[in-house]
Protein backbone atom coordinates (compact mmCIF):
# COMPACT_ATOMS: atom_id res chain seq x y z
CA UNK A 1 0.00 0.00 0.00
CA UNK A 2 1.45 3.00 -0.75
CA UNK A 3 1.54 6.35 1.15
CA UNK A 4 2.69 8.50 -0.87
CA UNK A 5 0.14 11.04 -1.54
CA UNK A 6 -0.47 11.81 2.14
CA UNK A 7 2.02 10.14 3.83
CA UNK A 8 0.88 11.52 7.56
CA UNK A 9 -2.45 9.99 6.77
CA UNK A 10 -0.64 6.37 5.72
CA UNK A 11 0.87 5.89 9.07
CA UNK A 12 -1.99 7.17 11.15
CA UNK A 13 -4.02 4.78 8.72
CA UNK A 14 -1.61 2.07 9.88
CA UNK A 15 -1.72 2.81 13.78
CA UNK A 16 -5.51 2.15 12.77
CA UNK A 17 -5.24 -1.37 10.98
CA UNK A 18 -3.18 -2.06 14.37
CA UNK A 19 -5.73 -1.06 16.52
CA UNK A 20 -8.17 -3.50 14.38
CA UNK A 21 -5.82 -5.96 14.72
CA UNK A 22 -5.78 -6.01 18.32
CA UNK A 23 -2.63 -3.71 19.46
CA UNK A 24 -3.90 -1.31 21.77
CA UNK A 25 -1.91 1.94 20.62
CA UNK A 26 -3.69 4.86 21.88
CA UNK A 27 -3.05 8.63 21.11
CA UNK A 28 -0.28 9.06 22.68
CA UNK A 29 1.46 6.61 21.31
CA UNK A 30 0.28 7.35 17.81
CA UNK A 31 1.39 10.78 18.56
CA UNK A 32 5.15 9.14 19.66
CA UNK A 33 5.07 6.95 16.11
CA UNK A 34 4.46 10.31 13.90
CA UNK A 35 7.46 11.85 15.55
CA UNK A 36 9.87 9.30 15.23
CA UNK A 37 8.89 8.83 11.38
CA UNK A 38 9.61 12.46 11.04
CA UNK A 39 12.89 12.14 12.50
CA UNK A 40 14.25 8.58 9.98
CA UNK A 41 14.55 7.40 6.78
CA UNK A 42 11.31 5.69 5.99
CA UNK A 43 12.56 4.20 2.62
CA UNK A 44 15.08 2.16 4.75
CA UNK A 45 12.50 -0.76 6.03
CA UNK A 46 14.29 -1.76 8.87
CA UNK A 47 14.12 2.40 10.27
CA UNK A 48 10.41 2.10 9.62
CA UNK A 49 9.77 -0.93 11.23
CA UNK A 50 11.61 -0.31 14.52
CA UNK A 51 10.10 2.70 14.42
CA UNK A 52 6.44 1.61 14.77
CA UNK A 53 7.49 -1.78 17.29
CA UNK A 54 9.04 0.76 19.58
CA UNK A 55 6.14 2.94 19.54
CA UNK A 56 3.44 1.25 18.85
CA UNK A 57 3.52 -1.83 20.87
CA UNK A 58 3.48 -2.09 24.65
CA UNK A 59 3.79 -5.80 25.38
CA UNK A 60 5.70 -8.32 23.85
CA UNK A 61 2.32 -10.04 23.02
CA UNK A 62 1.66 -7.45 20.56
CA UNK A 63 4.93 -8.38 18.17
CA UNK A 64 2.87 -10.88 16.41
CA UNK A 65 0.25 -9.01 15.20
CA UNK A 66 2.12 -5.95 14.62
CA UNK A 67 4.86 -7.78 12.17
CA UNK A 68 1.95 -9.08 10.25
CA UNK A 69 0.12 -5.92 10.30
CA UNK A 70 3.10 -4.39 9.16
CA UNK A 71 3.48 -6.76 6.50
CA UNK A 72 0.66 -6.08 4.73
CA UNK A 73 0.31 -2.63 5.27
CA UNK A 74 3.97 -1.49 3.64
CA UNK A 75 4.19 -4.79 1.91
CA UNK A 76 7.53 -5.27 3.18
CA UNK A 77 8.41 -8.92 5.32
CA UNK A 78 9.90 -8.13 8.64
CA UNK A 79 13.31 -9.63 8.69
CA UNK A 80 12.92 -10.68 12.67
CA UNK A 81 11.64 -13.86 13.09
CA UNK A 82 8.40 -14.22 14.06
CA UNK A 83 6.39 -16.18 16.83
CA UNK A 84 3.64 -18.69 16.11
CA UNK A 85 0.31 -17.75 17.45
CA UNK A 86 -0.39 -20.28 19.93
CA UNK A 87 2.78 -18.41 21.58
CA UNK A 88 0.29 -15.49 22.78
CA UNK A 89 -1.20 -17.06 26.56
CA UNK A 90 -4.64 -17.66 26.23
CA UNK A 91 -5.04 -15.75 29.63
CA UNK A 92 -7.62 -13.06 28.99
CA UNK A 93 -9.85 -12.38 31.85
CA UNK A 94 -12.48 -10.95 29.26
CA UNK A 95 -14.17 -13.18 27.16
CA UNK A 96 -15.15 -11.33 23.83
CA UNK A 97 -18.34 -10.03 23.45
CA UNK A 98 -18.98 -11.92 20.55
CA UNK A 99 -19.06 -15.03 22.20
CA UNK A 100 -22.51 -14.22 23.96
CA UNK A 101 -23.92 -14.83 20.51
CA UNK A 102 -23.06 -17.90 18.91
CA UNK A 103 -24.63 -20.46 21.55
CA UNK A 104 -25.65 -23.80 20.31
CA UNK A 105 -28.95 -24.34 19.27
CA UNK A 106 -30.43 -26.08 22.03
CA UNK A 107 -29.29 -22.80 23.71
CA UNK A 108 -27.27 -24.73 26.69
CA UNK A 109 -23.29 -23.96 25.15
CA UNK A 110 -24.87 -20.71 24.31
CA UNK A 111 -26.35 -19.78 27.86
CA UNK A 112 -23.38 -20.82 29.56
CA UNK A 113 -21.55 -18.43 27.10
CA UNK A 114 -23.78 -15.79 27.85
CA UNK A 115 -23.24 -16.30 31.49
CA UNK A 116 -19.42 -16.49 31.33
CA UNK A 117 -19.70 -13.03 29.15
CA UNK A 118 -21.81 -10.86 31.75
CA UNK A 119 -19.98 -11.97 34.96
CA UNK A 120 -16.41 -11.41 32.57
CA UNK A 121 -18.28 -7.80 32.44
CA UNK A 122 -18.88 -7.17 35.58
CA UNK A 123 -15.34 -7.95 36.73
CA UNK A 124 -14.17 -5.42 34.81
CA UNK A 125 -16.63 -2.83 35.60
CA UNK A 126 -14.68 -3.27 38.92
CA UNK A 127 -11.18 -3.76 37.56
CA UNK A 128 -8.69 -0.40 38.16
CA UNK A 129 -8.62 1.18 35.10
CA UNK A 130 -4.41 1.41 35.62
CA UNK A 131 -4.09 -2.55 35.50
CA UNK A 132 -6.40 -3.87 32.46
CA UNK A 133 -4.41 -5.84 29.88
CA UNK A 134 -4.57 -5.25 26.38
CA UNK A 135 -7.69 -6.98 25.59
CA UNK A 136 -9.58 -5.47 28.42
CA UNK A 137 -8.70 -2.27 27.65
CA UNK A 138 -10.50 -3.18 24.34
CA UNK A 139 -13.52 -4.16 26.07
CA UNK A 140 -13.74 -1.50 28.01
CA UNK A 141 -13.88 0.78 25.13
CA UNK A 142 -16.55 -1.30 23.86
CA UNK A 143 -18.52 -0.66 27.27
CA UNK A 144 -17.48 2.95 27.20
CA UNK A 145 -19.35 3.56 24.24
CA UNK A 146 -22.56 1.39 25.58
CA UNK A 147 -22.78 4.42 28.34
CA UNK A 148 -26.24 6.43 28.06
CA UNK A 149 -25.28 10.03 29.84
CA UNK A 150 -28.21 11.75 31.26
CA UNK A 151 -27.17 15.51 31.71
CA UNK A 152 -28.62 17.49 34.40
CA UNK A 153 -31.36 20.01 33.98
CA UNK A 154 -32.30 23.32 34.96
CA UNK A 155 -35.19 26.02 34.79
CA UNK A 156 -35.05 27.96 31.47
CA UNK A 157 -36.68 31.62 31.54
CA UNK A 158 -39.15 30.71 28.52
CA UNK A 159 -42.58 28.52 29.89
CA UNK A 160 -43.97 25.92 27.55
CA UNK A 161 -47.22 24.42 27.55
CA UNK A 162 -48.35 22.80 30.40
CA UNK A 163 -51.93 20.18 31.10
CA UNK A 164 -51.88 22.45 34.93
CA UNK A 165 -49.62 25.21 36.25
CA UNK A 166 -49.94 28.85 36.28
CA UNK A 167 -52.47 30.65 33.89
CA UNK A 168 -50.77 31.23 30.86
CA UNK A 169 -52.79 34.70 29.54
CA UNK A 170 -51.25 35.39 26.26
CA UNK A 171 -51.93 31.55 24.88
CA UNK A 172 -55.30 31.83 26.18
CA UNK A 173 -55.88 35.21 24.79
CA UNK A 174 -54.90 33.65 21.22
CA UNK A 175 -57.24 30.53 21.84
CA UNK A 176 -60.24 33.31 22.20
CA UNK A 177 -59.45 34.93 19.05
CA UNK A 178 -59.17 31.45 17.16
CA UNK A 179 -62.71 30.53 18.95
CA UNK A 180 -64.28 33.83 18.12
CA UNK A 181 -63.86 35.54 21.22
CA UNK A 182 -65.22 32.83 23.85
CA UNK A 183 -62.59 31.47 26.57
CA UNK A 184 -63.36 27.92 25.13
CA UNK A 185 -59.81 26.99 26.71
CA UNK A 186 -57.50 28.05 29.16
CA UNK A 187 -53.91 27.27 28.42
CA UNK A 188 -51.98 26.45 31.53
CA UNK A 189 -47.99 26.70 31.20
CA UNK A 190 -44.72 25.90 33.65
CA UNK A 191 -40.86 26.76 33.52
CA UNK A 192 -39.42 25.10 30.48
CA UNK A 193 -36.36 22.95 31.38
CA UNK A 194 -33.00 22.83 29.61
CA UNK A 195 -30.00 21.11 30.11
CA UNK A 196 -27.32 22.75 32.68
CA UNK A 197 -23.95 23.16 30.96
CA UNK A 198 -21.16 20.33 32.15
CA UNK A 199 -17.37 21.09 32.87
CA UNK A 200 -15.00 18.40 32.86
CA UNK A 201 -10.78 19.09 33.69
CA UNK A 202 -8.68 16.15 33.07
CA UNK A 203 -5.28 15.87 34.77
CA UNK A 204 -3.53 14.61 32.16
CA UNK A 205 0.04 14.82 33.99
CA UNK A 206 3.02 12.03 34.54
CA UNK A 207 1.14 10.70 37.94
CA UNK A 208 -2.37 10.57 36.18
CA UNK A 209 -0.97 8.90 32.98
CA UNK A 210 -2.34 5.69 33.58
CA UNK A 211 -5.82 6.28 33.63
CA UNK A 212 -5.58 9.51 30.89
CA UNK A 213 -7.53 7.44 28.11
CA UNK A 214 -9.99 5.92 29.76
CA UNK A 215 -10.95 9.66 30.98
CA UNK A 216 -10.20 11.08 27.62
CA UNK A 217 -13.00 8.36 26.01
CA UNK A 218 -15.18 9.31 28.94
CA UNK A 219 -15.12 12.92 28.34
CA UNK A 220 -16.04 11.97 24.68
CA UNK A 221 -18.84 9.54 25.52
CA UNK A 222 -20.44 12.57 27.75
CA UNK A 223 -19.50 15.36 25.11
CA UNK A 224 -21.02 13.27 22.19
CA UNK A 225 -24.51 12.99 24.15
CA UNK A 226 -24.94 16.59 24.02
CA UNK A 227 -21.94 18.94 21.85
CA UNK A 228 -23.49 22.12 23.30
CA UNK A 229 -23.52 21.54 26.90
CA UNK A 230 -20.67 19.88 27.69
CA UNK A 231 -16.81 21.31 28.03
CA UNK A 232 -13.61 19.37 28.20
CA UNK A 233 -10.65 20.89 29.31
CA UNK A 234 -7.05 18.71 30.40
CA UNK A 235 -5.05 20.37 33.04
CA UNK A 236 -1.17 19.87 32.90
CA UNK A 237 1.51 22.72 33.31
CA UNK A 238 -0.85 24.63 31.07
CA UNK A 239 -4.55 24.36 30.10
CA UNK A 240 -5.66 22.82 26.72
CA UNK A 241 -9.51 23.08 25.39
CA UNK A 242 -10.46 19.81 23.59
CA UNK A 243 -14.31 20.25 23.49
CA UNK A 244 -14.10 20.49 19.39
CA UNK A 245 -11.70 17.39 19.27
CA UNK A 246 -13.75 15.41 21.57
CA UNK A 247 -17.13 16.08 19.06
CA UNK A 248 -15.88 14.21 16.18
CA UNK A 249 -18.32 11.25 15.99
CA UNK A 250 -15.40 8.51 15.84
CA UNK A 251 -13.77 8.08 19.01
CA UNK A 252 -10.39 7.08 17.50
CA UNK A 253 -10.29 10.10 15.74
CA UNK A 254 -11.93 12.20 18.23
CA UNK A 255 -8.65 10.38 20.31
CA UNK A 256 -6.02 11.25 17.81
CA UNK A 257 -7.52 14.90 17.50
CA UNK A 258 -7.45 15.74 20.94
CA UNK A 259 -3.75 13.74 22.17
CA UNK A 260 -1.96 16.03 19.10
CA UNK A 261 -3.80 19.00 21.08
CA UNK A 262 -2.35 18.40 23.93
CA UNK A 263 1.44 19.67 24.10
CA UNK A 264 1.92 18.70 27.83
CA UNK A 265 0.57 14.52 27.99
CA UNK A 266 2.69 12.87 30.90
CA UNK A 267 4.11 15.87 32.08
CA UNK A 268 4.04 18.12 35.65
CA UNK A 269 0.80 19.12 37.33
CA UNK A 270 0.64 22.88 38.21
CA UNK A 271 -3.60 22.58 39.24
CA UNK A 272 -3.48 26.10 40.89
CA UNK A 273 -1.95 28.31 38.04
CA UNK A 274 -4.22 26.00 35.25
CA UNK A 275 -7.49 26.64 37.38
CA UNK A 276 -6.37 30.45 37.06
CA UNK A 277 -5.94 30.10 33.83
CA UNK A 278 -9.04 28.27 33.32
CA UNK A 279 -11.59 30.64 35.07
CA UNK A 280 -9.30 34.16 33.94
CA UNK A 281 -9.87 33.25 30.78
CA UNK A 282 -13.37 30.39 30.38
CA UNK A 283 -14.75 31.88 33.18
CA UNK A 284 -15.65 35.30 32.72
CA UNK A 285 -17.34 33.87 29.43
CA UNK A 286 -19.73 32.41 31.89
CA UNK A 287 -18.76 28.83 31.04
CA UNK A 288 -18.51 27.42 34.55
CA UNK A 289 -21.38 29.92 35.41
CA UNK A 290 -24.15 27.45 37.06
CA UNK A 291 -22.53 24.41 35.64
CA UNK A 292 -21.48 20.99 37.13
CA UNK A 293 -17.87 21.00 37.13
CA UNK A 294 -15.94 18.11 37.60
CA UNK A 295 -11.57 17.76 38.49
CA UNK A 296 -9.83 14.36 37.92
CA UNK A 297 -6.78 14.61 39.41
CA UNK A 298 -5.28 12.72 42.04
CA UNK A 299 -3.83 15.94 43.75
CA UNK A 300 -0.25 15.75 43.33
CA UNK A 301 0.59 19.71 43.00
CA UNK A 302 4.12 20.72 42.70
CA UNK A 303 2.78 24.44 42.39
CA UNK A 304 1.48 26.60 44.64
CA UNK A 305 -1.27 24.79 47.33
CA UNK A 306 -2.50 28.29 48.57
CA UNK A 307 -3.49 29.43 45.16
CA UNK A 308 -5.14 26.02 44.33
CA UNK A 309 -7.26 27.20 47.18
CA UNK A 310 -8.10 30.24 45.85
CA UNK A 311 -8.76 29.39 42.63
CA UNK A 312 -11.39 26.67 44.20
CA UNK A 313 -13.22 28.79 45.95
CA UNK A 314 -13.75 31.13 43.23
CA UNK A 315 -14.70 28.17 41.09
CA UNK A 316 -17.17 27.32 43.44
CA UNK A 317 -19.04 30.76 43.74
CA UNK A 318 -19.43 30.51 39.98
CA UNK A 319 -20.44 26.78 39.80
CA UNK A 320 -23.93 25.14 40.61
CA UNK A 321 -21.69 21.82 42.08
CA UNK A 322 -18.10 20.89 42.12
CA UNK A 323 -16.80 17.31 41.87
CA UNK A 324 -13.75 15.85 42.43
CA UNK A 325 -12.32 13.02 41.09
CA UNK A 326 -9.48 11.22 42.33
CA UNK A 327 -8.25 7.29 40.74
CA UNK A 328 -6.66 6.58 44.34
CA UNK A 329 -9.98 7.88 46.40
CA UNK A 330 -11.18 4.21 45.78
CA UNK A 331 -8.54 1.81 47.19
CA UNK A 332 -8.83 0.55 50.51
CA UNK A 333 -6.87 2.45 53.38
CA UNK A 334 -6.81 5.63 50.96
CA UNK A 335 -6.90 9.10 52.88
CA UNK A 336 -6.87 12.48 51.51
CA UNK A 337 -3.50 13.47 52.62
CA UNK A 338 -2.07 15.26 49.08
CA UNK A 339 -1.35 18.71 49.40
CA UNK A 340 -3.89 19.62 46.23
CA UNK A 341 -6.71 16.96 48.03
CA UNK A 342 -6.19 19.06 51.23
CA UNK A 343 -6.26 22.33 49.55
CA UNK A 344 -10.04 21.03 47.43
CA UNK A 345 -11.52 19.45 50.22
CA UNK A 346 -13.38 22.89 51.89
CA UNK A 347 -14.46 23.92 48.45
CA UNK A 348 -15.97 20.63 46.59
CA UNK A 349 -18.75 19.32 47.02
CA UNK A 350 -18.00 15.54 46.96
CA UNK A 351 -14.86 13.64 46.67
CA UNK A 352 -15.49 10.77 44.27
CA UNK A 353 -13.56 7.45 42.82
CA UNK A 354 -12.52 7.41 39.42
CA UNK A 355 -10.49 3.91 39.14
CA UNK A 356 -13.11 1.61 37.72
CA UNK A 357 -16.02 2.00 35.23
CA UNK A 358 -18.79 1.00 37.72
CA UNK A 359 -16.93 4.48 39.84
CA UNK A 360 -17.52 6.31 36.16
CA UNK A 361 -21.36 5.18 36.41
CA UNK A 362 -21.71 6.41 39.66
CA UNK A 363 -19.78 9.76 38.89
CA UNK A 364 -22.59 10.02 35.84
CA UNK A 365 -25.46 9.61 38.36
CA UNK A 366 -24.10 11.93 40.17
CA UNK A 367 -23.69 14.25 37.45
CA UNK A 368 -27.06 13.85 36.19
CA UNK A 369 -28.75 14.03 39.83
CA UNK A 370 -26.92 17.65 40.55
Amino acid sequence: MTTAADPVAGYAGFAAALREAGVACDARRVQAYLAAVAEIDVAEPAQLYWAGRLTLCSSPDDLPYYEEAFSQWFSIETTTPRRARTAAPQQARIAPLGEAEGGDADGGAGHDQLKVAASAQEVLRHRDLAELTTAEREHLRELLATLKPALPQRAAARRTPARRGRLDPSRTLRAMLAGGGEPLKLVHARRGRRPRRVVLLIDVSGSMSPYADALLRFAHVLTRSAPPSVEVFTLGTRLTRVSRQLRQRDPERAMLAAGSAVPDFAGGTRLGETLQAFLDRWGRRGVARRAVVTVFSDGWERGDTGLLGEQLARLRRLAHAVFWVNPHAGRAGYAPVQSGIVAALPHIDRLLAGHTLATLERLLREISDA
